[in-house]
């Protein structure tokens, strides 16, 4: 597993082969509604996340992927079996390039495809 952020660290990520999550600190959204599935003891919509083979989805956990990994510079890229992620100065994208699920994290927004 390998953990990385983004160069303004208000975005952690862990990547390991056919799974990443990313989690948010500061953010100018809200998640959609904590669903009945995602128990109470736990956190709901601090990030992001997506398995391979499945669609992306907003995470329900009780740690963090908010870590001290190093910072994923604009424009890199960073792959684990099918799923890469990209840097931007608008965020944190990441996709799942032979099955299709995607998501993309910034302070302003979120996307899960």
């Amino acid at each position: 597993m390998t953990s990385f952020t983004s160069p303004s660290g208000n975005i952690g990520c862990y990547i390991d082969t056919d799974y990443v999550r990313c989690d948010i600190k500061e953010r100018d959204w809200a998640p959609p509604p904590k669903p009945a599935s995602c128990p109470d003891y736990t956190d709901w919509g601090q990030g992001l996340q997506l398995e391979a083979g499945k669609p992306a989805e907003v995470v329900c956990a009780g740690d963090t992927a908010l870590t001290s990994g190093n910072p994923l510079a604009f424009g890199d890229t960073i792959v684990a079996g099918s799923i890469e992620c990209t840097s931007a100065p608008m965020g944190i994208s990441c996709r799942d390039v032979q099955h299709g699920g995607e998501f993309s994290l910034s302070r302003q927004a979120y996307h899960l495809a």
